[in-house]
Formats: C-alpha cells, structure tokens, sequence
C-alpha cells in the first residue's frame, strides 16, 4: 500500500524473530517494501552505514531514513501509516502495551533464548526459573484472544520471539496444563494466516538460532 513515491527498505536476516516482528507489522498495514537480506557475520556496507551504533538488524528504511530497533520500529509504522492500528487508542492502554512489550524483551527474551540453547546446565535451569517466572505475569495479563483482543496488537508483536523458541528447539515453556492462557494465544498466533506468511520454514529458524547460539558461545570464549 505504499505511495508510489516512497521508498521502504527493510534490512534483515531470515530466521531473526525482530526481522519478522516488523514483517509482521508491515503485513498488518498492507505495506509493500522491498527485503534485503544482510550476513551478521559479514555486515554489509548498508547495515553498517545506517545503523553504526548498534550495527543489527533490523533496519527500516523510510525515503533514505534509517530506524532501528524492532519495537521502535513497529511504533513507527503504526505512527506512520495509520490505518490498521496495531497500538490501543486510549494513552493507557498504550502505555500498558509498551509496558509489556518491553517486559518481554527485558525478561523473556535472554532466559528463552539461554533455555533452549545454552549447554551449561546449571545456567540452563536458572534461565528456565527466570522464564517461567516471567510468563507467569504473562499468562496473568493475557485476558483475551490475543493480547491486544480480538486481533494481533503490540505486545503479540513482541512476543513472537517465545512461540518461536518453543517450536524449534522442542521446548515446552508452556502447555494447555501449564499456563493454559498462553498455549492457546501460542498456538492462536502462530497458526493466524498473517504470521504463517511471514514466518520461514522450521528449518530457517533454527538455522538462525543455531548460528546466533554458536556467535554469541564464540564470544564468551574470547
């Protein structure tokens, strides 16, 4: 649905569960752009040119103007194009959507990510307490379908990271016994026409995950 005049570049890596949060955004709009994958072993000169701080993906490109960081990013296009709204209208509620989207950035991500790849296996268990305490607080705030109703809205963006996780590397972070809420939103989502376009194939996430798992073990090392 871009204007024809626009120019909308998105930079990323297949598998990056943060790439497909904006994917996902982008899809909830209507927004065509154009996808330029990068190698985070061998940074491309755009990557390093429009993100030099970070130096990760994503990147969204609007008319030669970079953005980065995936939630940062998926506000901006809710701010940018306006219909299909992905943040609640009322400031609270987006102030609670925010709330929570970082909550899953600050506590789930690092535990899921150390649960289902890390060897060490005391640090493995630590990270799964540290998750089951944090989807806790979120099977508590789940109060619907999704988390933003009847449709996809911020904090399920952000959440697309633990659905992932538990689909490739075989992890029950939940169940229909455990955190009931959850597994229903997971499988909800996961399975919502939207999302299935724009996640890859099992075998690309875990090529992701699998080369993220190995850089980040590489650098302990050193």
């Amino acid at each position: 649905m871009a204007a024809g005049d626009e120019e909308l570049t998105l930079l990323g890596v297949v598998g990056s569960p943060f790439l497909h949060r904006v994917q996902i955004a982008l899809k909830l709009k209507g927004i065509e752009y154009k996808y330029v994958e990068d190698d985070l072993n061998n940074k491309s000169d755009l990557l390093l040119k429009h993100n030099p701080v970070y130096k990760m993906i994503p990147v969204l490109i609007h008319n030669d103007k970079p953005i980065s960081e995936s939630l940062v990013i998926v506000e901006y296009i809710d701010d940018t194009w306006k219909h299909n709204p992905i943040l609640p209208s009322d400031p609270y509620q987006r102030a609670l959507a925010r709330f929570w989207a970082k909550f899953i950035d600050d506590k789930c991500v690092a535990p899921a990510w150390k649960s289902a790849f890390i060897v060490d296996e005391k640090e493995k268990e630590k990270a799964v307490e540290e998750l089951f305490e944090a989807l806790g607080f979120l099977e508590n705030e789940l109060k619907g379908k999704f988390f933003g109703g009847d449709e996809i809205g911020f904090v399920d963006i952000a959440g697309v990271f633990i659905p992932i996780v538990q689909e490739i590397a075989g992890l029950q972070l939940f169940s229909s016994e455990k955190f009931p809420r959850l597994y229903k939103w997971s499988q909800d989502f996961h399975n919502h026409p939207l999302v299935n376009e724009v996640l890859p194939p099992k075998d690309q996430l875990f090529a992701y995950f699998k080369a993220r798992a190995q850089s980040l073990a590489a650098k302990r090392k050193n």
